[in-house]
């Protein structure tokens, strides 16, 4: 679960509609509620929403419950985040890795 504003809900349902659709940079944080990894790294996504907000769309999306989206972008391990701008995934990182390695990707792509 999210503790920042700026960390939105991506679901199966509005995945083409609404996180699709995005222009600007889009990350997705592919997690579940029984993975360790993917709660130990959500402080650094709430982190990065409030870090780029206005700049970078955060979405979180829960595999278990959205099963669609995880096929859709092959997703063989959590936590995954894939970043994704017109569209167009433009990175992925897997695991638990530092916010520094979070913000060179964002960086890059910004």
């Amino acid at each position: 679960m999210a503790n920042s504003k700026n960390v939105l809900t991506a679901t199966d349902a509005n995945l083409e509609t609404e996180v699709m659709k995005n222009t600007e940079v889009t990350l997705i944080d592919f997690w579940a509620e029984w993975c360790g990894p993917c709660k130990a790294l959500g402080p650094t996504i709430d982190s990065l929403a409030d870090q780029y907000a206005g700049r970078v769309k955060v979405y979180k999306l829960n595999v278990d419950e959205n099963p669609d989206a995880a096929l859709r972008f092959k997703i063989r391990g959590i936590p995954t985040v894939i970043m994704l701008k017109n569209g167009q995934v433009i990175d992925q990182l897997v695991g638990n890795q530092s916010k520094d390695s979070f913000v060179a990707a964002i960086d890059r792509h910004l």
